[in-house]
């Protein structure tokens, strides 16, 4: 790539480093628990029964071992400032250029969908006002926060993700509460709901196997720590930390809210409703849908900011590798890459548009497209990590004790996750994501190795 830009050495064109640990942290988590967790757990309890639980289990395994890898290639190579970065530079330039261009696309997407979603839950309040004009306010709103100084968007981030886990944590201690002792005179519920309805796993492996799928795209944005390198304090440090963390917090806000769900109700009764809705009637907390209904505005709103902030840090560092217009790299005098904020903006008005008068299956279609894009990110991960040692050298702080076995466990594991998204989705949604990868290599062909 001869059209490299040297901003890297140039401290005045440096992003600065406004994000403190807990911003890191905060945002990992509040990239993972968006409607995924509140909602699209409904989902995946009707595919594995209570079995459900061995999905968020596994998942969170594999997930643990892609992140220390992450962290590890983070430690090792300084200069990196996003995710893109550390792929580019063991995998080599198409790498770089692929994995960038591809998480782009998704988090467009998945900033689509949150964008409609947030318009369908200020309807409860807003009934007359029109879906687009709802989109188009929750749209302004990410926008600004996000033009601002990246410490701002870090303290927003930490507020909107610190709401999600109060609120779980308030569900683990009431739901815990039912399970155990029962409330205003009823009788404890105890467990017997995990193996009344069919046993512990109705559906077997392949209700297992199928609920994989749902549950890795609920964990998806985990990997948002790698996409703040270039801008948090002491990242050699602050990374392997949020990486070690982000597992533990996933597997007590996910692992844990589910049990109490499938204990406290039969899994066949969870219907469309959010469980998280139908468990708090139970217990007879007053106000409860629009509580949550509340809870799961800021999710979206959060999930969706933290999408905004990873889309034009992408765009960013695709135009100081050569990888899409210079234009793109011009920094603002609060270190923000303003003009690559104000375009994945745009993508965001236009996500706006097709959520509001796509067809419901078209747009289930297109999100098809995040799922194998965020699959295919962490075996990238993976693969870079099993290739990174063999260029010998001397491991700096933070290493993987378990390396290989853990990065060749999980590149197996996401494989064969991979199959199984290649056997059960839509057809449609899967030629529209390869449709996507083959444009993508017709791009790089065309113009971009120059």
């Amino acid at each position: 790539m001869s059209n490299k830009h040297n901003h890297s050495s140039d401290q005045k064109d440096e992003l600065a480093r406004g994000l403190k640990s807990r911003h890191v942290t905060m945002i990992a988590l509040g990239g993972a628990i968006g409607a995924g967790i509140f909602q699209g757990s409904s989902s995946s309890i009707e595919l594995a029964g209570p079995g459900v639980i061995i999905s968020y289990l596994l998942a969170g395994i594999i997930l643990y071992f892609v992140m220390q890898a992450m962290a590890e290639m983070a430690v090792q190579q300084p200069k990196a400032k996003t995710l893109r970065d550390l792929i580019e530079t063991i995998l080599g330039p198409f790498a770089g250029f692929f994995s960038g261009w591809i998480y782009f696309i998704s988090w467009m997407l998945v900033m689509a969908a949150e964008m409609a979603a947030a318009a369908g839950f200020l309807k409860y309040w807003f009934p007359d006002m029109p879906m687009w004009l709802l989109s188009l306010g929750v749209s302004i709103l990410i926008t600004v926060i996000n033009l601002f100084a990246v410490g701002i968007f870090g303290e927003t981030e930490y507020w909107l993700a610190a709401l999600k886990i109060t609120v779980l944590t308030l569900f683990i201690i009431l739901g815990g509460v039912l399970i155990f002792t029962g409330i205003g005179g009823g009788s404890a519920a105890g467990f017997s709901n995990l193996t009344e309805h069919g046993g512990f796993m109705p559906y077997g492996i392949s209700g297992i196997a199928a609920s994989m799928l749902v549950v890795m795209f609920s964990f998806g944005g985990t990997e948002m720590i790698g996409m703040t390198l270039g801008e948090t304090e002491n990242p050699e440090k602050v990374i392997p930390r949020a990486a070690r963390s982000v597992i533990v917090r996933i597997l007590v806000f996910y692992v844990l809210p589910i049990l109490i769900i499938v204990s406290l109700m039969p899994w066949n009764m969870v219907g469309a409703e959010s469980p998280f809705v139908s468990v708090f009637d139970r217990i007879g907390i007053p106000y409860v849908g629009g509580f949550m209904n509340f809870v799961l505005l800021t999710a979206v709103i959060s999930a969706a900011n933290t999408g905004m902030y990873a889309a034009s840090r992408l765009l960013y560092t695709q135009a100081l590798s050569g990888n899409a217009p210079a234009f793109f790299s011009k920094l603002s005098a609060k270190k923000v890459p303003v003009r690559a904020l104000l375009a994945s903006t745009s993508f965001l008005y236009i996500g706006v548009i097709i959520a509001v008068f796509a067809e419901e299956k078209t747009f289930g279609y297109l999100m098809v497209v995040p799922g194998y894009a965020i699959l295919s990110i962490w075996i990238l991960l993976t693969v870079a990590h099993l290739k990174s040692r063999k260029k010998g050298g001397e491991l700096r702080g933070f290493y993987v004790k378990s390396y290989p076995y853990s990065s060749w466990f999980s590149l197996i594991a996401l494989l064969a996750i991979l199959a199984g998204i290649l056997m059960t989705s839509p057809p449609a949604g899967t030629i529209i994501a390869f449709g996507v990868a083959v444009l993508l290599v017709i791009l790089y062909a065309g113009g971009a190795k120059k």
